[in-house]
Order: C-alpha cells, then structure tokens, then sequence
C-alpha cells in the first residue's frame, strides 16, 4: 500500500489546514440550517487535503457524484478551501495545500468528531498519553476546532460546532458510511475513546464470532465508530473513512481510470459486506464498504 495517507505525515498535513490559534480562520458551518444540537463523540465532517485539487474533483465527480463549491460571500480561504456536497447536502471540505502553503507530501482524508466543550477535549488527549497538535482555533461560523492525536499517533481533529451537528440520516449510495480506527491495541484505543466521548464500547452486533478484535464505539443504542486491530503489518495506527458503495470492485476499477490507485482489491470482510481502498489522484486514501452487510444495497 502506497497511499500518502500511510506515510506518518499527518500531523503537518493537518495543520495546513487548520493554521495555529493566532491566525484567524472563517469558515461557514457544516451545517445550512443551524441545529442548536451537539452531538459529542460523533463523526460529523471529513475534510480532504490535497496537492491536485481539480483531479481530486474530477475523481470524486465521477465515482460519487459530488459537486464542489467555492466559499459564500463573505468568507476567505485565499481560495484554498471548497465545501463538498452529496445530493445537495454538505457532507465535506477540499483544501489545496498548493494554495495554502505550497505542500505537495501531505494529502489525505481528516476525520473530525464532535465535541461538547473542545478546551477540556484537548486537556482530556494531552492528560491521557494523547498530543494537542493545533490548540483550539477560533473557525467563526464553523465553531471551534483543534487537531489531534491519540496515544497512538491516529490524527483526527475535534470541533465544538458554534451552530449545532448535522442530525443523523442513513447514508445513500456515495455518501461517507463509517469510520474506522486501526489500532495496534482494540481495548486500549477503545479505553481511550469511552473516556473522550463517553462511548457504550460493548460487543459489535456486527462481528460474526470468530472475526477477531473489533469493538464498536456506541452513542446508547446509535454506533459511531469502530476499533479493529491493524490488519497491515507495519503501517502507523490510522482512522480510515469508507463511503457505502454497491459494488467495491467497480468503483476501484473507474477510480483507476480516472488517475487514482487501487490499494486494497475488493474483498469479503470480517464483519461482513464487501470493501476496498483506493486513493485519489493526489495519493489520498479512502475506503469503499458495502452497505448493508448481506450486499442488497436496497436502492
């Protein structure tokens, strides 16, 4: 596996992205509606970074039927920054970190959870072997945010919306389905997220018996996220984003039509369904899952 994204470069990526807390940033909300609702411990943006933004459009445009936009009236990224949407709804961020800073190394996905209070967030990562890369950075409509990593290293970024998270909807045909961390240590890492977020890290539904460790992180009866052990020898402990797709096999042959790498070749998983991995042009890495696990899209 090749991707950009396995290469331990993260962390700087990130803070392309994010800048320091003297700088002033203002980026609209995820949401078009305010909500006034926080859901802690939920997944609610993904923002890609990437050194070859109109390829990345392309790819996407093609595989997922995604449009981009510029940034609303009013707001200023230096041109850098476009909000991603999925049938019409806002579901992510492109970043060229050409424009912003001239990095071509450092393209990738970066997950970013919700948080109730992001201070006391980033005390929680910086007390319990975790480390603060960016402090709490003042985003005006998008709220506050700060990126981090865990005690193993996996980079993720944490927001405090100012307006409220996007509600919870079943994911279509394209839109991002799960997340994932790859974990040198299951228990440990799930330790560590349950006292972030106050998970319910009970045994995974999803899990046939004898799959091996995977733990999925629960908000009450809703699962956010999952903890498997690192199925790739050698590779840094890692959150990994899939998109539900009908067909892994497919999309990761046109992903390779249209200047992207196939990583992972479509197969049968663990926890059930199929999935691949693919990168973008830019060496972004992303995971393809099918949804539900027996494989009838049931569109």
């Amino acid at each position: 596996m090749k991707a950009k994204f396995l290469s331990g470069l993260a962390a700087a990526g990130a803070a392309v992205l994010f800048g320091c807390a003297t700088v002033t940033v203002d980026l609209p909300a995820i949401t078009d509606a305010p909500t006034g609702q926080r859901t802690p411990g939920k997944v609610v943006w993904h923002d890609l970074l990437t050194h070859t933004p109109e390829a990345s459009q392309r790819f996407y445009e093609e595989l997922f039927g995604w449009s981009f936009e510029n940034l609303p009236v009013g707001f200023g990224s230096g041109g850098g920054y476009k909000l991603i949407r999925h049938e019409g709804r806002l579901i992510g961020g492109m970043v060229d970190t050409v424009k912003l800073n001239g990095r071509t190394d450092i393209s990738q996905w970066v997950m970013v959870l919700s948080v109730a209070d992001v201070e006391a967030a980033t005390r929680y990562f910086s007390s319990n072997g975790g480390q603060v890369l960016t402090k709490p950075t003042d985003l005006s409509h998008r709220g506050r945010l700060a990126v981090v990593a865990d005690p193993e290293g996996a980079l993720l970024a944490l927001l405090q919306t100012r307006d409220g998270d996007p509600p919870d909807r079943a994911a279509s045909l394209g839109d991002f389905l799960w997340d994932e961390l790859w974990s040198a240590d299951v228990d440990r890492a799930t330790e560590f997220y349950a006292g972030l977020a106050a998970y319910d890290a009970g045994p995974p539904a999803l899990a046939p018996e004898g799959a091996g460790a995977y733990r999925v992180l629960r908000d009450g009866e809703t699962p956010r996220a999952g903890v498997m052990a690192n199925p790739i020898e050698g590779l840094r402990p890692v959150w990994v984003n899939y998109l539900r797709v009908a067909d892994p096999a497919a999309i990761a042959a046109r992903a390779e039509e249209l200047g992207g790498r196939v990583l992972v070749a479509a197969r049968a998983r663990d926890v059930g369904g199929q999935a691949a991995m693919v990168a973008d042009p830019s060496g972004a890495g992303i995971a393809l899952q099918t949804w539900p696990l027996d494989g009838n899209s049931g569109e």
